[in-house]
């Protein structure tokens, strides 16, 4: 088990138009963080959705930039879930234990946003993030871990809450050709072992309370999600983000106006409405 890396801290949702993915993400019933900018040589911008221990990060291509050209390839592809983030208790020393270990690890990378708090007062949000080797992509899936400098300025209690009663991320499931075989590099590259589900398909967590990793076929995926199209879906790749809500019903209200559908006691959004992704809405059992 790594000593410096938690769990699933966010995932990077990819997007052509960032604005319009703010605003389509809104429309679903979460709280959007004012646009961030990050630093030059990043040449991204965002918008967070803050969740409990956890988040998502939407993400668009302000400036082309050396460090964002993988973002780029996969957005030539299509938008959804280019990258997932661990946190890092101390990113210098999470390097050093992956390449102990050796993964050729690369980092840490120091960088920051502009954060406008509630009271109305400027401030900076600071990372140091470090990166697994950039062909190693379970699922079609980068990974990276991101150890927060400043984390007031970013879990701030006012965009935590959410008109779907959204609490956090349960699972991101991902379509793979061999899903155990994905299951078994994500083990790899984060030291813990994949499980068998009942339905055959294979779940590796992150590590804490924090998210799973579930890999399966497209077969499993449409039997989970009866109804749902899912023949648009890549055959590598991030398929579902599976959220949960405090409130069932209320996450039903929120998705009033989108083509969401009820399956097996959960919310499901097409992924025509989220970037690429279907997004699922369960009750949270905690």
């Amino acid at each position: 088990m790594l000593n410096q890396v938690i769990g699933l801290d966010h995932v990077v949702v990819v997007a052509h138009d960032l604005d319009a993915a703010a605003a389509g993400w809104h429309a679903l019933g979460f709280t959007v963080s004012p646009r961030g900018t990050h630093s030059a040589h990043m040449g991204t911008g965002n918008y967070t959705i803050m969740l409990g221990d956890d988040y998502l990060e939407l993400l668009g291509v302000l400036t082309d930039t050396a460090h964002n050209a993988p973002t780029r390839a996969y957005l030539e592809k299509r938008e959804g879930i280019e990258r997932a983030a661990f946190t890092a208790r101390d990113a210098a020393a999470g390097v050093a234990e992956l390449q102990a270990r050796g993964i050729a690890a690369t980092g840490p990378v120091d960088f920051g946003r502009p954060v406008t708090m509630p009271d109305g007062t400027a401030t900076m949000a600071r990372f140091s993030t470090f990166n697994w080797p950039i062909e190693e992509r379970p699922g079609d899936m980068r990974i990276f871990a991101c150890q927060h400098h400043t984390r007031d300025t970013v879990w701030i209690p006012e965009l935590q809450q959410h008109a779907n009663s959204a609490t956090g991320i349960a699972r991101v499931e991902l379509l793979s050709r061999d899903p155990l075989r994905a299951a078994q590099h994500m083990g790899r590259l984060i030291d813990r072992e994949p499980q068998a589900q009942a339905d055959g398909a294979w779940c590796v967590p992150s590590g804490s309370t924090r998210a799973d990793f579930v890999f399966l076929s497209r077969a499993q995926l449409a039997a989970r999600y009866p109804g749902l199209a899912v023949d648009a879906l890549p055959d590598e790749g991030a398929a579902a983000l599976v959220l949960r809500v405090a409130d069932i019903a209320r996450a039903g209200k929120a998705l009033a106006a989108v083509p969401a559908v009820q399956s097996g006691g959960r919310w499901v959004v097409p992924a025509s409405h989220a970037n690429g992704l279907m997004l699922v809405f369960e009750r949270s059992s905690a």
